[in-house]
Order: structure tokens, then C-alpha cells, then sequence
């Protein structure tokens, strides 16, 4: 068992392969955070140290004793109304307004398997490779409840978190504040590590050193959001990719977020993450419980490159589900680049043909196929087929695609409605806008309140009755504006709205799920804007970016690749100059970079040379043979794009017998020096030849020395060599 309660003590240990995470009940009842470092086998309640700190108060329990404080003390779930001055996980409000919690141990339990969260996505693991804590909490003046949840996956070094609040009293109590997870360090010199952004600029990776100062992150836009990725990560000032210690928290939820790191007085570091509280009202009436959604936590004392390794597997093999989890995933070509909102049989089945003749595996039928859509000013609501201007019924241009030996994918936003909309036009309060006000709009539309059941069956039913007649093989279920006009018909505070609407979201896309298991469904929110893990529970792949320009994508991909998969990746090639930012980069430099991830081309492929048709048939077919390697070896962060002249990273096999080099040089000059890109996780003292031109390179010069990349007189050469163990 991975979970030991230490009754003598009372302590509870938290043990994975390589980690310890120790939590101390405390004589009055409190829960100390004693430990989460290295594995060890002792208990680390003497970092506990107990002095009169001046202005800092007292429990009513500690009398006369000044040096008991929660204020300085390392908590496990700290909460407004002990004392505590510093950033909270929870904060409660009664029915006369009056802020304040107090909760103490009650009991505990100890159980085989990982917990789930209802209606929420969550980690998932079976009997034998997890372990759940589950601690009793209780306000006993409130009459509420709070079970904190701590699921250990120990074989890949990861705890989850998640909290249950029930309210047991007889008023209704509501919260203000929610983390799910909180971890205090007595010591520490720490960076702070970041992924912020902007549409089309996604995961920009920055890190900030952590003084006596507050560093937080989070969303107000309602989503997850393309500004700020629900990912974290506090390393110690020395750490880099292969060396030092470092914590990662990952949010599974795809909502508003809040995530902080602060320096407090004595010297101590508090790591929050959880709802964002600026918008979060959330009223639990008598009998009720409410779930605080989960939190992926991982150690590592080893550098990035192991942590982040660690959140991969947790995300592909324990968030991920259904058939295309592990499964090889189509090559894809997406209609939208080819031929925007001019969506027609002929021209669609003229792509069909072309995509077939290179090797791809699927179409995808992008927006403009329903309603009245031509533009981005109506339709949106009104997911019925527009047989008129396809110019057949969908069945027979999905018959025509499928002769060509294509899968057939299609574009939805069923979040959004348009004004002008046959929906919006019966059901006008179906719209998230407030009484009185004109609405904001976000690319010319509105979004549909998904907290209200009637709007999530009607959007269902509707989606159903085109999956139901027509054999579709992939959804790209896209959201390409940010919540703004929070209001309910139905009298419910705004951060009521904002959470039940996420509640909905999940309702339909787990419908989806279980009703539709062949189909893949690829998340989308005008590219990465909700590229997190509570998505990829449904989607086991998310369009990363809208911006496809290769060079840009090295760092968007760069920075995505500190939490998640290569698998969860969406990276297409598209057509030059790009279509985002005008650059010409060559089609072996896209193809380079797109083959970071789920493979796919957004291309007018009648607009191609031969040359370029010849070079694409032959990324394809070798895509296909490297895909395994690519998701299933270990991914390795060779250069910083933003520091170096040079994108690298790898995947090795896990056995070690490959690995897949990829290099892009970002910059170019007269009488340019060598540049070599160092190689991890091969096997040392090995021999390892490049099956392209039978060169052996030794392993241990190779990660040592270096690769030599080639000195070639173009902008954004790129190099990808596959090596193979002799």
C-alpha cells in the first residue's frame, strides 16, 4: 500500500518510487504539511519550530501559549478564519454574511484504487496501481464537512488532490474561495515557472525568481484561456532540465482558474491552485455537497525533464480514455485553410481524392456546412445540415469521401449561438446575456448558458441526430470566444453559472463518450485556448494553436511540452506564406515540427506542386512509421527556443533502441560557428547509426559533445534523424 498512517505519531505518509508526502494531525486537531521531497522512510515532523511571532494570532485552544500559530505554521488545508494571514484554500461564507472556518480532524480512510469526482474528469487508475486518503474535516459551529481526497499513483510519482465540501447544517453556507490543492515549504529558494500567452501565442514559458512578493496566474475569461496555462511549476533557483528539485501542480478543470506561489515573513512558500476567486459565489444549500475539481501534483529532484516526463505519462495513460488513447490516429486534412466557409460537395470531394492520392487518412469537413453560415455573423445554434449548399445530403458526400479510402471528420461549436440564428431566435434567454444590457459579443456571437439542463439536451439532441445517420469518424468540438455576460434565468449567483456551466459542458461531451466510442473527438478553443487536462479526459488531443507558422510553433510546442503529451498535441502543416504571420518556412521544416505531435496538413492540396505533392506522400508514410515512437518514447527538451538559436528535442524508445532527433535552426549569420545539440536518455556506451546514411555516432559522444548540425545556407533549416542501437 502506498498510503501508511503512522498512528503513534499521526502522521500519514504518501509514499510513490521516488517521493514522500507526509501530513501530521496536530494536538488540537489541525493538519500540518510536514514533507513532499525525496522518498524517505522517517518522519519529518522536526521541521515543525514554534515561537511568539508578533501580530500573529492564536487558536483559542493554544490559552496562553503565543507561539502556536497558524499564521506561520506549514498547513495542509488552510482556511480563512484560523488566523492565517497568507493566501487560503477556502473561505466560507454563513447566512448572516459572516466570513470565517475552523476545521478540525475527524477521521480517515484508506482504500484501494483512485476515487472519482462526479460529473467532473479526474485521473483514473485501477485497484492496483493506486491508492486513495481520504481525511474528514469538520466546522463544527458551520455544520460543515470537508473531505480533502488524495489519490498516489506510485509507480509514475504522481497525487492527485480534490476536496468535497457537504454542508450538514440547517443555513446554507457559501464559498468564496477554493483550492484543492496547497502545498507549504518551511525552506526554499524558488523560480516560479509559467506558460503565459495570447490567441495564437499560446504557452509562452517564462520563469521569474520568487521573492518576498506573490506570483498568480489564472482565468476570469470563463475557460482555461490562451493568457494563462492551469499548469505550474516551483523549482529551486539551480534547477534545470536534468538537475534539482522541482513541483508541478496541473489543474483537471477547464473552467476560470487561480493558481499562486508567495514568500511569506518567515521565509515559507505557499503553492495554491483552484477555482478563480474573484468570480466564485457558490451557495451549498443544507444536504448538499460541492466538489473543489482535482489537482495533479508531481516531484521530481532530478529537473524538469523528469517531472514533465511524469505529467505525460499521468495525463496519456491515467486522464486520456477510449479507443484512440493509445491508438495509431489518422492523418488529417482540415477543409477550413482550403476552402474557409465555402463548403461544397465538388470541392470537398475534389480534396477527398487528393488526400487519398498522398497517403492521409481522413477529411474533415470544417465550418459553413449548417444553417445559414457563409460568414462568422449567423448560424451558430443551428446544427442541421445545409443540404442546399453542400449541394447533396451529408450521408452521400461521406459515401463519396469513404470510396476515396477516407474517414470522415466535422466541425462543431456547440457552445455558441448567433443572433441571427433560428435558436436565438426561438429561444432568445437561452443566451448567457444580462437583462438590460446589451451584450458583448466574441466573433460576432453569443454563448449558450450550458449551466441549464434544457440547453445542454437540446444541444445534444441535435448533435445526436447527425451522428445517429451519418458515419462520422472524428468531431473537432472548437469554442472561439471567452464568457463575459454572466447571468441565470434562473436566480443563481454568477459563480454558480460559471461552474454548473462547466458541469454541462462535461454532461455532454461524456455523452458523447460513452454513446460514440469510435469517434475521435479533438478539442478546440480558437486553437489552445482550453488546452488543459480536465479537456483532455474527453479529447485525447486539443488543437494546440491556431497559428501554424513552424517557427512560432517551436515555442508553443515548447512550452506545451512541460505538461502534456506529444499525443495531446494537435500541429498540422499549412500552407506559405502562413496564413498567421506571413512567414515562408520550407515544407520539410513544417513537416519537421508538425510531426511534434497528432499529425495532420491544413493545405489546398490543388494549389500544390509536384514536388511538394511527392514531399508530402513521403512526410505521410513517414509519419506513420515513426507515430509510434513519437507517443510512446520519452520526450526530451534539448535547446530553449527562447534563449538558443536552436529548437531540438527527442523521443527515445523506452527500451532505448531509437530515437527520433528533430533540430530547426531559428536564425541564421555570415561565418556562423557550430552548433551541437546534445542528445539524452540514450543507452550509454552504445553505438547508434542514422538509418538514413548509415553514420554511426557513439552515445556517449552524443551526449556529451553533441550532434554537429549542418551549416546550410537557408532560413529555418531543419534536420530529423532517426537513430537506431547497433
Amino acid at each position: 500500500m502506498s498510503i501508511y498512517f503512522d498512528e503513534q505519531n499521526r502522521i500519514f505518509h504518501l509514499t510513490t518510487l521516488h517521493s514522500d508526502y507526509q501530513i501530521k494531525i496536530d494536538m488540537y486537531g489541525y493538519l500540518l504539511h510536514l514533507y513532499y521531497g525525496r522518498r524517505t522512510e522517517q518522519n519529518a515532523d522536526t521541521v515543525l519550530t514554534y515561537a511568539d511571532r508578533g501580530f500573529s494570532g492564536n487558536p483559542y485552544d493554544a490559552d496562553r501559549d503565543r507561539t502556536y500559530s497558524m499564521d506561520v505554521l506549514p498547513q495542509e488545508f488552510p482556511v480563512r478564519g484560523t488566523g492565517d494571514y497568507r493566501s487560503v484554500a477556502l473561505s466560507l461564507e454563513d447566512a448572516k454574511g459572516t466570513k470565517g472556518c475552523d476545521f478540525r480532524y475527524v477521521s480517515h480512510k484508506i482504500v484501494k484504487g483512485k476515487y472519482s469526482l462526479k460529473g467532473l474528469p479526474a485521473v483514473y487508475a485501477g485497484e492496483s496501481q493506486a491508492d486513495t486518503l481520504e481525511i474528514k474535516l469538520r466546522d463544527s459551529v458551520l455544520q460543515v464537512e470537508v473531505t480533502l481526497l488524495y489519490g498516489v499513483l506510485p509507480e509514475i510519482d504522481c497525487i492527485t488532490r480534490s476536496v468535497l465540501v457537504e454542508n450538514k447544517g440547517g443555513e446554507t453556507v457559501t464559498v468564496d474561495k477554493a483550492a484543492s490543492a496547497c502545498l507549504d515549504f518551511v525552506t526554499g529558494d524558488f523560480d516560479v515557472i509559467t506558460f503565459h500567452g495570447r490567441h495564437a501565442m499560446e504557452r509562452q514559458y517564462e520563469r521569474t525568481r520568487l521573492g518576498h512578493h506573490a506570483v498568480t496566474i489564472g482565468s476570469r475569461r470563463g475557460t482555461s484561456s490562451h493568457q494563462y496555462n492551469p499548469m505550474m511549476i516551483l523549482a529551486d533557483k539551480e534547477a534545470t532540465e536534468d538537475n534539482g528539485r522541482c513541483y508541478a501542480m496541473s489543474f483537471v478543470y477547464s473552467g476560470g482558474f487561480e493558481a499562486g506561489v508567495e514568500k511569506d515573513q518567515m521565509n515559507q512558500t505557499r503553492m495554491l491552485m483552484g477555482l478563480e476567486s474573484e468570480q466564485l459565489r457558490y451557495r451549498i444549500k443544507p444536504g448538499k455537497q460541492w466538489i473543489i475539481p482535482e489537482v495533479i501534483c508531481t516531484y521530481s529532484d532530478n529537473g524538469f525533464q523528469e517531472l514533465s516526463s511524469q505529467l505525460h505519462q499521468c495525463i496519456r495513460y491515467h486522464v486520456c480514455r477510449g479507443q484512440y488513447q493509445l491508438k495509431p490516429r489518422p492523418v488529417l486534412i482540415n477543409s477550413w485553410e482550403a476552402s474557409y466557409f465555402d463548403i461544397h460537395a465538388d470541392n470537398l470531394l475534389t480534396l477527398a481524392k487528393e488526400a487519398a492520392e498522398l497517403g492521409m487518412d481522413m477529411l474533415v469537413m470544417d465550418d459553413g456546412w449548417f444553417g445559414k453560415r457563409d460568414d462568422d455573423y449567423s448560424g451558430l445554434g443551428d446544427w442541421y445540415v445545409n443540404e442546399q449548399k453542400i449541394g447533396m445530403p451529408l450521408s452521400k458526400l461521406i459515401e463519396g469521401i469513404n470510396k476515396e479510402g477516407l474517414k470522415f471528420g466535422i466541425w462543431f461549436e456547440p457552445e455558441m449561438v448567433n443572433e441571427d440564428s433560428d435558436l436565438y431566435r426561438l429561444h432568445p434567454d437561452w443566451a448567457l446575456t444580462i437583462p438590460g444590457r446589451n451584450p458583448v459579443r466574441g466573433r460576432s456571437q453569443l454563448l449558450l448558458d450550458f449551466s441549464r439542463a434544457e440547453v445542454v439536451e437540446y444541444i445534444y439532441g441535435q448533435m445526436k441526430a447527425i451522428l445517429d445517420h451519418n458515419a462520422i469518424d472524428y468531431i473537432k468540438w472548437d469554442m472561439n470566444r471567452s464568457i463575459c455576460d454572466v447571468y441565470s434565468h434562473e436566480e443563481r449567483l454568477s459563480g454558480e453559472v460559471l461552474y454548473d456551466y462547466m458541469l454541462g459542458l462535461y454532461d455532454v461531451l461524456e455523452r458523447l463518450h460513452e454513446n460514440y466510442p469510435d469517434i475521435l473527438i479533438e478539442g478546440c478553443s480558437g486553437g489552445g485556448g482550453r488546452f488543459d487536462a480536465g479537456m483532455l479526459y474527453y479529447t485525447p488531443q486539443i488543437w494546440c494553436s491556431d497559428n501554424t507558422d513552424a517557427i512560432n510553433r517551436t515555442r508553443i510546442q515548447y512550452g506545451t511540452s512541460f505538461g502534456y503529451p506529444v499525443s495531446a498535441v494537435g500541429a498540422h502543416v499549412s500552407a506559405v506564406p502562413n496564413h498567421q504571420t506571413g512567414r515562408i518556412t520550407s515544407l520539410r521544416t513544417r513537416g519537421v515540427v508538425a510531426m511534434a505531435g497528432a499529425f495532420g496538413y491544413e493545405l489546398d492540396l490543388s494549389k500544390l506542386s509536384a514536388d511538394d505533392k511527392k514531399e508530402i506522400r513521403q512526410q505521410v508514410e513517414r509519419y506513420k512509421e515513426l507515430e509510434a515512437l513519437i507517443f510512446d518514447g520519452t520526450y526530451y527538451r534539448l535547446s530553449n527556443p527562447f534563449e538558443e538559436a536552436v529548437a531540438a528535442w527527442a523521443m527515445v524508445a523506452k527500451d532505448q533502441s531509437e530515437c527520433l532527433f528533430s533540430a530547426v535552426q531559428l536564425q541564421i549569420e555570415g561565418n556562423m560557428p557550430p552548433i551541437f545539440v546534445r542528445l539524452k536518455g540514450l543507452k550509454e556506451h552504445a553505438v547508434y547509426v542514422d538509418e538514413a546514411t548509415a553514420k554511426e555516432y557513439s552515445s556517449d559522444v552524443l551526449m556529451e559533445v553533441g550532434i554537429p548540425l549542418p551549416f546550410v545556407m537557408e532560413d529555418y533549416h531543419s534536420e530529423q534523424i532517426r537513430l537506431k542501437l547497433k
